[in-house]
């Protein structure tokens, strides 16, 4: 007797290819207590936290991004603003950086003319050229304490090639401006890859650096 109805079995779907998900290191520098640790907490988790104590070393925190269909780790490291809490580390962060965020408190100009400084330790640490730098003017909520007007800053960003952001890490209502802060960094990090992919396919005898399938329907959530 003939065995029961049943669909006969299709061929075997192909397992879909395995994608790894990129990290881009991004580094935030400049001096103590201009709100670092805030903003990445602020992109990261979607919070401000109610008691910072001073950076010792280096921490990092992360968080996964989708930018034209592509899932990207965006992975930040806070850096100390103290020397004493630096000189063992600062070789460590700096290895390997993709992009650098430069921060002030936008109501101590100190930590603005202390920039120099730190763009200086950036350089002295063969930074190449072409990574993305931008400047941050933090703690921007406290308008009656301001004492970096917005363009002394932008004037400062321009002459160093960097984009200016002015925000609150502490503010709910500036979240958008922080998460554009590292989503501009990432996307535009993201293009720099990408060209350089499609520059070593053209390149006989040179090994090639295979791009992810992108979803060309998706939306961009590139700010910048």
């Amino acid at each position: 007797m003939a065995a029961g109805g049943g669909r006969p079995p299709g061929p075997e779907s192909s397992p879909e290819p395995y994608v790894q998900t990129r990290i881009f290191k991004i580094i935030v520098i400049g001096d103590s207590n201009v709100g670092k640790t805030c903003l990445t907490f602020r992109f990261c988790g979607g919070t401000f936290p109610d008691k910072t104590e001073a950076t010792i070393g280096v921490d990092f925190r992360e968080k996964t991004v989708e930018i034209e269909g592509e899932r990207i780790k965006v992975q930040v490291w806070d850096t100390a603003g103290q020397e004493r809490f630096r000189k063992s580390m600062v070789e460590h962060y700096y290895r390997n950086v993709h992009a650098v965020v430069f921060v002030y408190d936008v109501t101590k100009m100190t930590s603005f003319t202390n920039l120099k400084m730190w763009i200086e330790e950036c350089n002295g640490h063969a930074v190449p050229p072409l990574v993305p730098r931008v400047l941050v003017g933090n703690k921007c909520d406290l308008k009656d304490l301001i004492q970096v007007p917005s363009s002394m800053a932008l004037k400062f960003a321009d002459a160093h090639n960097m984009l200016l952001f002015e925000t609150s890490a502490k503010d709910p209502q500036e979240s958008q401006n922080v998460d554009a802060i590292f989503m501009c960094l990432a996307c535009r990090l993201k293009a720099q890859r990408s060209l350089l992919c499609r520059d070593l396919e053209g390149r006989p005898g040179q090994p090639r650096r295979l791009e992810p399938a992108h979803n060309t329907l998706s939306k961009s959530s590139c700010p910048c």
